[in-house]
């Protein structure tokens, strides 16, 4: 690797820069890979989330010079955006901006377009193996705020995220990492619900959180404020035996789960109707449950697919951890791999997803609202990405600024460098640092 290439991916690192779209990924890690196509995902296919196309618009300089910075340093001689059709806005403006070497693809308007398999198949027309990665085809993908907070070339100490549902205003805002969920929601205007539930990260692919004091992590995508007695809320409440034995007592074994599942009509074996069977019969169960190892956990076959109601994805995810102590993993050929012979009539609209989740009531946007959100506590989490959890730099009563080095992974674990994301005086505690900013 040229040194020019080892300094990026070093400052990289430094910065803290994490999968911003995901699991949080250290992007530093990822960028030590070569391949010959950078893809940016722009897809963006959770619904009521605008955060991703609000920085297309307002930040394509920091967006694409951190693009330059992917591409330089993994090799790639082209790069793709995948953003949706449907937003010919962005892609107006993106268009001239765009150096030599980068185009957009437009992709339809489905769910889920912005998985990184399903998407490096609608660009690259390439099919990632099953437990493989988009590097085991030539790709590497990057979010689009990962790329921001690559072309920012800053610590990153800022979350973008949009605020949506039931609330007065709509909006994608700038805030602190470690600010609370509280703070995000008086931003929007508060509820206009009395009586709200709180999805974060999206309707689709999220989770209830523990409450709103909750803070935000380099990852936090969103949060969804719905109705008290909006079905979704009745849904993620329900509990792990609750699944069970509902999955069990009234699967009718439609198949649906299958046919709409996203890997499987990519040619994974991931056969959702199975893992049902896998609760009420016991032969043959490991057969059925090997498949759940290659579930993306999109949600689709249980809030769309199924006309029963049920849970396949939460069932596929609770059988992951026996099926890997088992050893139960694929072993077939990457070039036996084939895509679905009807993949493309079986893709979901997002119209009829938002339809079916009784979304449409809401306000289907999200501007970027121009200050950054300011609050007075942070609380930063020393584990709030993939890899090990950072071990504290700062010490109780150190007065710090925001972009100081406050905590870093153990020397030679897989982690990314936290670091104060406003100023003030420091807390250590067990699994967090409070930074607290009142009075300075």
């Amino acid at each position: 690797m040229r040194m020019a290439n080892r300094t990026m991916i070093e400052h990289v690192a430094q910065h803290g820069v994490v999968g911003a779209g995901g699991a949080g990924f250290p992007t530093a890690r990822k960028l030590e890979a070569n391949a010959d196509t950078f893809l940016v995902n722009a897809a963006e296919c959770e619904p009521l989330l605008h955060k991703d196309k609000e920085l297309l618009l307002h930040h394509a300089e920091a967006v694409l010079a951190g693009l330059k910075v992917g591409m330089r340093c993994v090799g790639a001689g082209r790069a793709i955006v995948g953003i949706k059709e449907k937003y010919e806005h962005v892609i107006e403006a993106l268009a001239p901006l765009l150096p030599s070497g980068v185009e957009i693809c437009p992709l339809r308007d489905s769910y889920p377009a912005g998985d990184e398999f399903v998407l490096v198949y609608d660009t690259l027309g390439r099919i990632i193996p099953p437990g493989g990665l988009p590097l085991d085809v030539g790709a590497v993908v990057a979010n689009v705020e990962t790329l921001a907070n690559i072309g920012f070339a800053r610590p990153v100490t800022r979350k973008f995220l949009t605020v949506a549902g039931a609330v007065e205003e709509p909006v994608t805002l700038c805030v602190p990492v470690g600010a609370p969920l509280s703070a995000l929601l008086d931003a929007a205007g508060g509820a206009s619900e009395e009586e709200c539930a709180f999805l974060l990260n999206g309707v689709m692919m999220g989770r209830v959180p523990s409450s709103l004091d909750e803070p935000v992590t380099k990852t936090t995508g969103g949060l969804i404020v719905l109705p008290g007695a909006h079905p979704l809320v009745a849904r993620y409440s329900r509990s792990a035996a609750a699944v069970d034995r509902i999955g069990r007592s009234a699967c009718d074994q439609c198949s649906f789960c299958t046919e709409l599942c996203p890997r499987y009509l990519l040619g994974h074996p991931i056969e959702p109707h199975k893992a049902m069977r896998a609760l009420g019969f016991a032969p043959d169960k490991d057969a059925w449950i090997a498949g759940s190892l290659y579930c993306c956990e999109c949600n689709l076959c249980s809030l769309y697919s199924c006309p029963e109601d049920l849970d396949p994805r939460d069932v596929c995810a609770s059988q992951k951890p026996a099926a890997r102590e088992k050893g139960l993993a694929w072993s077939g050929a990457p070039e036996d791999v084939r895509a679905h012979p009807v993949i493309d009539g079986r893709r979901v609209p997002m119209t009829r997803l938002m339809n079916k989740l009784g979304l449409n009531r809401f306000r289907n946007e999200g501007p970027l609202r121009a200050e950054a959100l300011a609050v007075d506590l942070v609380v930063l989490l020393l584990s709030q990405h993939i890899g090990a959890p950072c071990e504290p730099i700062a010490r109780d009563g150190d007065s710090v600024r925001e972009g100081d080095l406050i905590a870093s992974p153990p020397a030679g674990k897989l982690g990314a460098n936290i670091h104060a994301s406003i100023d003030g005086v420091v807390k250590v505690m067990n699994d967090r640092i409070v930074i607290d900013g009142r009075g300075c």
